[in-house]
């Protein structure tokens, strides 16, 4: 398959708008990359740039060591997927998936061999005859990624395929793709605004904001060890939870905010001590906070009062929320307790999961 390497790559509109800037990545043969952040952050503008459906301001775009700038999109040995399926209502899936193939004049039997090879690999074999307009929105979707595997192309790219079909569909699709990926071997680019499907499908993603990478990492190292603020807003279900306050000195060194003040745990004083009297952003996540009623070791927090305001019963775990500095706070529990909405319980926050933040930047303070 293919390496992809985007060097200094800028998209720049009317002279003015900038889309894209700067960006630096390399896609390794075979990788499964995602590229994934909020709508208009210039991920479909990257992949489209890749594909030769938009031209490149400044910067080089190299697919296995060539610069692919100025060739055109059937020269850079490519195939895409589209949201909206883009399948031929009056063609069969066999047509639909052919259709590429024969522009190209490949001969009728290597059609018909590659067609019936992605068809089952697809699940499509029984469904060769049929109309899209007879299919689903799963098959529909198949139907697209079969047309594209018949190229047997260097890199797929994929944008947004799955924001059309239902929840249920969507896992359905997600494991489907990544088992395609396993099984062919090649290289993907797949966008998504969805973090979920950024990071169970790929292991590389490179996350996106007003056209800006803000990081490239594996799906965990994202999780753990986020970069700056926004990453660690962006990436996980529920969001990292955020609150403004103050580095002080007592007794102890403090974090302190008008509702929610504790003694800055050992692991982390020496880092707070840099930024004493300077006001700061608390970064913690919803399974990080603990009710000391259940829990009661040496890795939490001394307590702090809360009151419940909204629960959220998922089944096997409970979303309890409060208010912390006028912010909404998640918090992420088992099922095994039931809790009550104006509830007052006792947390405490696990020392080892405490993320510090600048206010004025978002960097991440190390």
């Amino acid at each position: 398959m293919a390496r992809v390497e985007l060097k200094n790559i800028n998209k720049i509109y009317d002279k003015k708008v900038t889309a894209i800037s700067d960006a630096n990545i390399v896609i390794e043969d075979q990788e499964f990359a995602i590229l994934v952040g909020p709508s208009g952050c210039g991920k479909s503008t990257l992949l489209r740039m890749i594909a030769g459906l938009e031209s490149i301001t400044s910067g080089d775009l190299l697919i296995d060591g060539v610069r692919v700038n100025d060739l055109a999109p059937k020269d850079r040995d490519i195939a895409m997927v589209f949201q909206n399926y883009a399948l031929y209502p009056h063609m069969t899936v066999f047509d639909n998936m052919a259709f590429g193939l024969k522009l190209r004049k490949t001969p009728k039997k290597e059609i018909k061999e590659r067609v019936h090879h992605a068809a089952e690999i697809l699940g499509l074999t029984d469904l060769l005859k049929r109309r899209p307009k007879a299919m689903s929105g799963g098959q529909r979707q198949r139907v697209a990624i079969g047309r594209a595997i018949v190229r047997q192309p260097k890199v797929f790219l994929f944008d947004e395929p799955l924001s059309n079909l239902d929840a249920k569909l969507r896992v359905q699709m997600r494991t489907e793709i990544k088992r395609l990926h396993k099984q062919l071997e090649t290289t993907i680019i797949y966008v998504t605004h969805d973090q979920t499907e950024a990071m169970t499908m790929g292991n590389k993603i490179i996350v996106l904001d007003k056209g800006l990478i803000q990081q490239i990492d594996s799906p965990m190292r994202l999780y753990n060890f986020p970069a700056n603020q926004f990453v660690a807003g962006f990436i996980g279900s529920p969001n990292m939870n955020f609150i403004e306050g103050k580095i002080e000195k007592g007794n102890r060194i403090l974090f302190k905010s008008p509702d929610i003040t504790f003694s800055i745990p050992e692991n982390l004083e020496t880092l707070a001590s840099n930024f004493l009297n300077q006001e700061i952003i608390l970064g913690f996540r919803p399974e990080s906070i603990y009710d000391q009623n259940n829990e009661n070791v040496a890795w939490l927090t001394e307590k702090v009062k809360i009151e419940i305001d909204v629960i959220e019963p998922i089944g096997a775990e409970t979303f309890i929320y409060f208010q912390a500095n006028g912010n909404d706070i998640c918090m992420r529990t088992t099922s095994n307790k039931e809790y009550y909405t104006g509830q007052s319980i006792h947390i405490g926050f696990d020392t080892t999961r405490l993320y510090f933040f600048d206010k004025k930047t978002g960097s991440i303070l190390r």
